[in-house]
């Protein structure tokens, strides 16, 4: 049995040192729209399978080919109509497939973060030299297609290893969206450099909501909108992050683009919002905010480690 890693300490969510954004603002909020892509037969991987049916899964690849085909282009005109810029979780086997959609982002000023290869390839069962080949490939791809040098991750189908955080900031990677422990940026323990995790939701995210409990569009709108009222009811005592994550294949069907244009007009609608992307938030956390919650953590450890008899401490 593996035993916790320690990428990050216990750090309650009270008292924490006053986190605001720029401007004054009290809520970050930005869009990770998944451009993804998914192979017709992919490589077998004995950890996770690749699709639900047999392969070759015609059902799931196709409807998960409407995202790249007609569901991206409904969701780009309804970001770009509240003023929402993208920061893509992004396949990177995307930049080959289909460099339209690459081209529209691009032409938009969003940002790219690594989401993998292909969203069929895992990082369950890689060793070190494989990992570091993805990470690599990742690197080099983004930036000869897009002049990004990409700073955030979140692994394909959210696969991390024991040893993927630690391994991506050797990379000089700065921020990690595979951990859902807080609506704070934190900071991560890592060997090199600095890194934090970056909230991104799994309750908000399209891709439970529409398969998981099944909501409908309505639904949806409502729980983006009664998630951001709480962050706003507690921002006058600290500042927080909100993310809605998309897969144009979910969120690009007409039946639910009404729903997703109402959550971005009633969160884009309030003065306290911050509306950026996760490479703003990050920069920006470094610079104002890091260092404080690293004495915080640090202060809170050295407080109550001595009572922490069964947990582990590090």
């Amino acid at each position: 049995m593996k035993s916790d890693p320690g990428h990050y300490d216990y750090w309650p969510y009270i008292n924490r040192p006053k986190l605001t954004w720029p401007e004054g603002k009290k809520i970050a909020f930005w869009v990770a729209p998944n451009i993804e892509n998914y192979e017709f037969d992919p490589p077998f991987n004995p950890h996770r399978r690749a699709m639900p049916r047999p392969l070759p899964d015609v059902i799931h690849y196709s409807h998960r080919d409407y995202g790249n085909r007609a569901g991206f282009w409904r969701m780009l005109e309804v970001m770009e109509q509240y003023g929402v810029r993208g920061s893509v979780s992004l396949n990177v086997a995307t930049l080959d497939h289909h460099p339209e959609v690459i081209e529209a982002c691009k032409e938009r000023d969003w940002e790219f973060f690594s989401h993998g290869i292909y969203n069929t390839r895992y990082l369950y069962g890689m060793n070190e030299a494989q990992e570091r080949a993805y990470i690599e490939d990742v690197i080099e791809s983004i930036k000869k297609h897009t002049g990004q040098r990409v700073i955030g991750s979140l692994t394909p189908a959210i696969t991390h290893t024991e040893r993927s955080i630690p391994m991506l900031a050797e990379y000089d990677f700065t921020y990690v969206c595979d951990l859902f422990h807080d609506d704070q940026p934190v900071p991560l323990n890592v060997p090199k450099g600095k890194m934090i995790s970056m909230p991104y939701s799994v309750e908000l995210n399209d891709f439970t909501l529409f398969n998981g409990p099944r909501v409908t569009p309505r639904q949806f709108r409502d729980v983006q909108k009664g998630f951001f009222d709480r962050l706003l009811e507690e921002a006058d005592e600290n500042g927080s992050v909100m993310c809605i994550p998309t897969h144009p294949f979910l969120i690009g069907r007409p039946f639910r683009l009404d729903a997703f244009a109402e959550a971005l007009e009633y969160i884009t609608g309030h003065k306290e919002v911050w509306v950026t992307t996760s490479r703003e938030i990050a920069d920006y956390y470094f610079e104002h905010h890091y260092d404080a919650a690293v004495g915080a953590i640090a202060e809170h450890k050295k407080e109550w480690a001595p009572r922490m008899t069964r947990a582990q401490v590090t």
